[in-house]
């Protein structure tokens, strides 16, 4: 047999390691690409270093009580093996954030501060949703102008609970019937907002007007309005699925409860949800902050519910989001 590289000259085998190298370096940068992902729920928040600190997730499962007087139980846990660590600057969280979002192919709605915002759009304009909440002070027409000008596709975080109001408070339906009236989606929040919230940290909380129910007048109003429920109106999930089996254009993601309760709570409330029939309006969503990790954490949580379908999966990450905006898949391929 004649040798396999008798042909080859000796300037060949000077440049051979350099064709195999440029050859597994092609195949390494041919890796399929992830498949798309949506998290409808991030928070372009500027880092207080002060405040920024680690964070064990599921850090709810264990809640302890105090009593008044004394110091109240810590909201955050850092006792854990492996706690998440926090974006020190606005710099840092924006860099971590963004290559996390290239290497696993997240698109993300975002709403906060308007300058971090811009920022993050600027950086990676196909990868940032821009959504406005309701600012103190803000008049309608301002809100509108807001909407009209094209930089915000979305409204929201809308949390009135935080005000001890309920989203059916008269003061908020003008904002409705303008997101209404120019198709904007809604994301409210409803539900669960931490340990002992009342009492450490706002004091206008008020647990009862995070009820699902409370947003059938709303819709009653406002037939044509596109409301998602963030956080799941955890843990409320007899009226959240009374609700949504009443109103067919009610969404609901799971950000937020998703990392910071007991993963066993967690499932069981997923899992319910799938099983009443609304797999296909559930939304991934982190409610992220200051922890770049949370994404890869809570996109576990999904894909180690051995309950849900591969089928399931893809609804929950990215075609349910899809059908609820109506945007256009290839622009995520």
């Amino acid at each position: 047999m004649k040798p396999i590289f008798s042909h080859l000259s000796w300037k060949s085998f000077l440049v051979l390691p350099i064709l195999i190298f440029q050859a597994t370096t092609g195949m390494a940068q041919d890796k399929p690409k992830a498949k798309p992902i949506i998290d409808v729920h991030v928070h372009a928040m500027k880092v207080n270093p002060a405040f920024a600190s680690d964070m064990c997730p599921w850090f709810l499962s264990s809640m302890p009580g105090s009593i008044p007087g004394q110091p109240g139980p810590s909201f955050i846990s850092t006792d854990c093996a492996h706690p998440l660590k926090a974006a020190k600057s606005d710099e840092e969280f924006q860099q971590k954030l963004m290559e996390t979002a290239e290497r696993l192919n997240i698109t993300f709605v975002a709403s906060g501060d308007a300058e971090i915002l811009h920022r993050w759009k600027k950086a990676a304009p196909d990868r940032v949703i821009p959504s406005i909440g309701i600012s103190q002070g803000m008049s309608v027409q301002a809100f509108e102008d807001s909407l009209s000008n094209g930089f915000y596709q979305v409204m929201g975080e809308i949390a009135p609970q935080y005000q001890g109001m309920s989203p059916a408070d008269p003061s908020l339906d003008e904002y409705f019937a303008v997101a209404e009236k120019l198709g904007i989606p809604v994301g409210i929040h409803m539900g669960t907002g931490g340990n002992g919230m009342a009492n450490l940290s706002s004091p206008k909380y008020r647990a009862s007007m995070g009820r699902p129910f409370l947003l059938e007048d709303v819709l009653a109003k406002h037939p044509n309005l596109k409301i998602w429920v963030m956080h799941a109106g955890y843990p409320m999930i007899d009226e959240m699925i009374a609700l949504m089996g009443a109103n067919a254009y009610v969404y609901v993601d799971l950000a937020g409860f998703i990392w910071s309760y007991p993963l066993e709570e967690i499932h069981m409330y997923l899992r319910r949800l799938v099983q009443a029939g609304f797999g296909k309006r559930i939304l991934y969503g982190t409610d992220l902050m200051m922890w770049p990790e949370l994404l890869e954490t809570s996109i576990g949580v999904i894909e180690n519910a051995n309950y849900l379908s591969e089928d399931q999966k893809r609804d929950i990450f990215f075609n349910n989001a899809i059908r609820f905006f109506n945007w256009d898949p290839k622009k995520f391929e």
